[in-house]
């Protein structure tokens, strides 16, 4: 297929423009600044505070990639996007998708938000939740070769020009991948250097504690990812980038990339200690004169501290692309085909934990809302809701005891209502779960409680033979029970598998929130970082509806499967807490 020059001339932009990271790394000459593997030495120079406020403004010029992408579309070509993330939406104004969508980019003048088009309508999308395609020319190519240039190939060239077409989308992909590696490292030296190592140096700004909750362990993820780069590099061919063979580095290092979890679980407590300090003008300056000083990109802080949890969600689509232009001839098929499940159970992980820790958080705070509460926290043992509702529990005396019961992992706590606040709840015991096996009843007689029974199950100790005789009010009611009782087990073993555990200094602070809030009868809880201030933006052209006055929260959490839905109980938990108002 023979394309224009400026066709030629679009791959070879797009190539260069395509992500996130490298967009931002353009100098005011065009030319693109160049990101060399660094070694463990920094530079030791030290400034004041005023030297640093007084840094005069030394960075490149920022939004060089939204006028390259704009040329490009008004020369003709087709720009294509792929999404990161979930963008869902009630508002007409904005372009609804799914991660891994393809979206034609018509306007890139925004930085924020882009005008775009998918399957179903035209319409506005943020910039933030998209990548550039690395191979634009994959869908022009499959939908507009004509029949006359079938007709003039004969088989052996066209399956040649095949062959040579998927080398030089694999090329594609492997740049890529070292490109942005390369620009993640510098981004990580100009957090380590930038901006760490002058906020140690003045200490009456900063505490000890205070850096640490703002910059979590990213020091490490620099000194991890360093080794990971030389190795990546040992294995990139730079005569034929197609034969590169780099699968084996992410096995090699795939318990490193476990360290990005601490990370992603700091993040959201980091941006809001972020937050408090930027409303404080000193602050605002020492962090914006920090990254002049380093010739920084043209990002805010919280903008550097979002790419490491952008790049351990990117891994997976990275090596799924890589994935599927290497064939299963190819020598590194086998190592990309693994190394990308294995990214994939990274981010899994990771979701998992971050899922966890936003669970203990509501677990803890449903706790201190029960009215005579005995023996261990809840948290001592689990941290996950399964299941919730209400049971009568059947004693051997032929007692029913109506009572609502939580499941959580490990164990099952039961409590009883108020006589007349409905809505308050007393303690009345748990159930070990772990030494506990479950009997499915058929309804009428049973024998060991002598009483006719419907919709009833039992669970049995295994070591000391206890019983318990449960009845729900419907059969689907029953139902729901027994398959949350063997997702239960289920869940243990996969998180003792995953080696899935919640820190106890992360257990006793959510506690400690919990108590917290319930003496000060505060309202509501939020654990998110408040959104920065949204400055007004006027139309792009005319016939466009005006870019939404809103910024969309990323949700970097929401690649990794298998994805587990969400527990029904958290939405009726409101009518189970006490002293409702």
């Amino acid at each position: 297929m023979c394309f224009s020059n400026s066709k030629m001339v679009a791959r070879g932009e797009i190539a260069r423009f395509w992500s996130l990271e490298s967009l931002h790394m353009v100098s005011t000459d065009g030319a693109a600044e160049s990101s060399v593997l660094v070694d463990d030495n920094g530079s030791e120079e030290d400034y004041s505070y005023e030297e640093i406020c007084q840094a005069s403004p030394r960075y490149l010029q920022p939004g060089g990639e939204q006028l390259a992408i704009n040329e490009l579309i008004s020369d003709g070509n087709v720009v294509y996007a792929e999404a990161l993330w979930d963008h869902v939406t009630m508002d007409d104004q904005e372009l609804g998708f799914k991660a891994g969508d393809v979206i034609q980019v018509l306007e890139a003048s925004n930085k924020d938000w882009w005008w775009g088009r998918n399957e179903e309508k035209e319409a506005w999308f943020p910039a933030s939740f998209v990548r550039l395609r690395v191979n634009q020319e994959e869908l022009s190519e499959n939908s507009s070769s004509t029949q006359g240039e079938e007709q003039g190939e004969d088989a052996g060239k066209h399956r040649q020009k095949h062959s040579e077409n998927k080398d030089q989308m694999r090329t594609n992909v492997i740049q890529e991948i070292m490109n942005t590696e390369r620009v993640y490292i510098k981004h990580l030296k100009d957090i380590c250097e930038g901006y760490i190592r002058q906020c140690r140096k003045h200490t009456g700004m900063f505490t000890v504690a205070q850096l640490g909750t703002i910059f979590g362990n990213i020091e490490e993820i620099y000194k991890f990812q360093r080794k990971f780069l030389k190795d990546l590099e040992k294995q990139y061919n730079k005569e034929e980038p197609h034969l590169s063979e780099i699968g084996s580095c992410f096995l090699q290092h795939q318990e490193g990339f476990a360290i990005y979890s601490e990370y992603c679980n700091n993040h959201p407590g980091a941006c809001l200690e972020l937050s408090n300090l930027m409303k404080q003008g000193k602050y605002r300056h020492f962090f914006e004169a920090c990254r002049l000083l380093q010739q920084m990109i043209d990002i805010a802080i919280d903008g550097f501290l979002l790419t490491p949890v952008q790049k351990i969600c990117k891994y997976p689509l990275q090596l799924a692309e890589l994935l599927k232009y290497t064939t299963p001839e190819h020598s590194d098929y086998n190592n990309i085909k693994a190394a990308y499940e294995t990214m994939k159970n990274v981010a899994c992980l990771i979701n998992e934990r971050k899922r966890k820790l936003e669970s203990i958080d509501k677990i803890a705070r449903w706790q201190v809302s029960i009215v005579g509460w005995e023996g261990l926290n809840i948290l001592d043992r689990s941290s996950e809701l399964i299941h919730s509702g209400e049971l009568s529990r059947i004693t051997k005396q032929g007692k029913s005891q109506q009572r609502t019961f939580f499941l959580f992992d490990h164990q099952l706590v039961f409590c009883k209502k108020d006589l007349l606040r409905r809505d308050m709840l007393y303690y009345k015991g748990r159930i070990d779960m772990d030494e506990m096996e479950l009997m499915d009843i058929e309804d009428g007689r049973d024998k060991d409680y002598n009483i006719n029974v419907k919709n009833a199950f039992k669970i049995i100790n295994k070591s000391t033979e206890e019983v318990y005789l449960f009845c729900a009010k419907k059969q689907e009611d029953k139902v729901r029970w027994l398959q949350a009782c063997a997702d239960e087990r289920r869940r243990v073993k996969e998180d003792k598998e995953m080696g899935m555990e919640i820190s106890e200094s992360q257990k006793k602070l959510a506690m400690l929130n919990a108590q917290k809030t319930n003496h000060t009868k505060s309202k509501g809880y939020n654990g998110c970082s408040v959104p920065p201030p949204h400055q007004s933006l006027h139309p792009i052209h005319q016939r466009h509806i005006t870019v939404p006055t809103s910024i969309p929260q990323q949700q970097v959490f929401a690649l990794a499967e298998p994805k587990r839905k969400p527990s029904l109980f958290w939405h009726t938990f409101n009518k189970f807490t006490p002293f409702k108002k």
